[in-house]
C-alpha cells in the first residue's frame, strides 16, 4: 500500500460514489430505507455478489447506497467492516417525529458542542447497522471539512 503522501499513479480518487450494504431481507430493508426517505433508483439482479438495489435521497443527484442481498445467505453480518454511516437532516425535531410515525425509533438527540443548532442522534436498520443523523448549525458546510478539526 502506498504511503499517504505518495500520489496514486494515474491521478487521485475524486469522490466516494456509494457504499454497498449487505442486507438479510431485501423487502424489509427497502421498507426501512424508503421510510427513512431514500428512493430506489434501479436494481441489478443476479450478480456475482447478489441482487443489487441502488438508493439515493431525493435531493442527491447520485446513488449513495447499494443494498446487496444474497437470498439464502442468512444474516447480513451487521458491523462486519462497517461502523456506521451518516445522513444530514435539516431539522432534527421534524426528522425524528417523521421517523417515529413510520415506526423508526431514534435515540434522544444530543449536541456535540452543547448548542441547540448542532444535533446528532442514531437509528438502526433491520440488520443492526447504525445510522447517525446530523443537524449542522446554519452556517456549517453540507459535510465535514478540515475546519471541523482546526485547533
Amino acid at each position: 500500500m502506498a504511503e499517504p503522501s505518495t500520489p496514486v499513479t494515474g491521478g487521485h480518487p475524486k469522490r466516494t460514489l456509494h457504499f454497498g450494504l449487505r442486507v438479510a431481507d431485501l423487502e424489509r430493508s427497502l421498507a426501512f430505507y424508503t421510510a427513512v426517505g431514500y428512493e430506489v433508483v434501479g436494481d441489478v439482479p443476479e450478480t456475482g455478489i447478489g441482487h443489487l438495489t441502488m438508493l439515493k435521497l431525493p435531493d442527491d443527484e447520485f446513488v449513495t447506497i447499494e443494498l446487496v442481498h444474497r437470498p439464502g445467505r442468512g444474516d447480513a453480518d451487521p458491523g462486519a467492516g462497517l461502523s456506521h454511516f451518516v445522513i444530514t437532516v435539516d431539522s432534527m425535531d421534524t426528522t425524528v417525529a417523521a421517523l417515529a410515525t413510520r415506526g423508526i425509533d431514534a435515540e434522544a438527540p444530543t449536541s456535540p458542542d452543547g448548542s441547540d443548532q448542532f444535533l446528532t442522534t442514531w437509528i438502526t436498520d433491520p440488520d443492526g447497522n447504525r445510522i447517525e443523523l446530523v443537524q449542522w448549525p446554519a452556517d456549517h458546510p453540507d459535510g465535514m471539512t478540515a475546519g471541523d478539526f482546526a485547533d
